[in-house]
């Protein structure tokens, strides 16, 4: 079942590129989808590809959902800019046996309620220019969304002794009302990689886009967007009656950003991403770290009963003011049952 599932998805993702040969590959098209999800990895940076464990791995390495034991639910929310943006994920991830992991996730990105006026104005002279002395007709004022959506279908299993594998399916849609009217459509793949060095060190490959993922505009542009190589380490190990976790990551993309990114080689980009944990006993944890576009992150963590909470805070290079910055909260729900066991491998 495992390589037959396996296969079916990889000739998909291959025949990707044949049915996007005359579309070009668009610089940030794929921006909307690289926020990711999980207060826990956000507040480390996003060094997650190694780190990732939970249901959250769907996104920064979906080989880290072979490391939980008992299904999991997860959601966040997020707001930037005082609130003018917003996003959302939800998803569930379930282990079916020792060596295979589903997972569900879904993510919202969107601006709403914005004001379309093209039709309320008042002109009085009929001149199609609001004028001293004109104003707006507020009845008729229509309202739109601005809104991106990503579903990711996950399937992780365990290929060996300590290296366990994982491949998402990416359905994306995105909605832009008012006067640009548009809608557009894609699919793609991203596959990842986790082997654990020993009890205490992890590392982990991400390659997100694997085979460039379409995105087809209702106006009849499409987008490329390109692969991204994540490549992580991270390292456990005991401090103060706790543990500390380190974590460090790089970010390869080849969408010639060249001075928009730390380092580059020609058309290929590189941009670091380190994160450290410090966790009492699985009660409560607190992080801090850098993100890729080298801003500074900071989160806690409280560990309940079957219930995990997370907060994390980031910079953003538009506004010093705090209610403009990033504020994400998200919640870990674990099934911890007897009968949702799952052995280790």
């Amino acid at each position: 079942m495992r390589h037959t599932l396996v296969g079916i998805i990889f000739t998909l993702a291959l025949s990707m590129p044949i049915m996007a040969q005359k579309t070009g590959i668009a610089k940030y098209a794929g921006e909307f989808m690289a926020t990711g999800f999980g207060g826990r990895a956000l507040a480390l940076g996003g060094a997650y590809s190694a780190a990732a464990n939970d249901v959250t791995a769907a996104y920064w390495n979906p080989a880290g959902l072979m490391a939980i034991r008992y299904p999991e639910i997860g959601l966040m929310y997020e707001q930037r800019y005082g609130g003018l943006l917003n996003y959302n994920y939800g998803g569930v991830a379930w282990p079916l046996d020792p060596k295979y992991t589903i997972a569900l996730s879904v993510t919202r990105v969107g601006i709403d309620d914005n004001d379309d006026t093209r039709n309320a104005l008042i002109d009085l002279n009929g001149n199609g220019v609001w004028d001293e002395g004109e104003r707006l007709d507020n009845s008729k004022i229509k309202k739109f969304n601005v809104a991106d959506w990503v579903a990711y279908l996950t399937y992780a299993f365990n290929a060996r002794e300590r290296l366990n594998l994982g491949v998402n399916m990416k359905l994306v849609a995105r909605t832009m009302g008012g006067s640009v009217g548009a809608s557009a459509y894609g699919i793609g793949f991203d596959v990842g990689a986790q082997y654990a060095l020993d009890e205490w060190a992890t590392v982990g490959v991400t390659v997100q886009d694997v085979t460039t993922t379409l995105i087809a505009w209702s106006t009849g542009t499409n987008d490329l967007v390109s692969p991204t190589v994540k490549v992580g380490g991270a390292y456990r190990f005991d401090f103060l009656g706790g543990t500390i976790m380190p974590a460090l990551d790089i970010d390869i993309m080849g969408e010639n950003r060249r001075t928009a990114s730390l380092a580059h080689i020609g058309p290929v980009s590189m941009n670091p991403r380190a994160g450290i944990e410090y966790q009492f006993r699985n009660l409560f944890a607190i992080r801090a770290g850098m993100n890729d576009t080298q801003n500074f992150t900071v989160g806690a963590g409280v560990h309940l009963p079957k219930l995990f909470l997370d907060y994390a805070f980031g910079q953003s290079p538009l506004s010093s003011e705090f209610k403009e910055q990033s504020h994400r909260i998200s919640i870990r729900l674990s099934l911890e049952e007897k009968r949702f066991f799952r052995e280790s491998p």
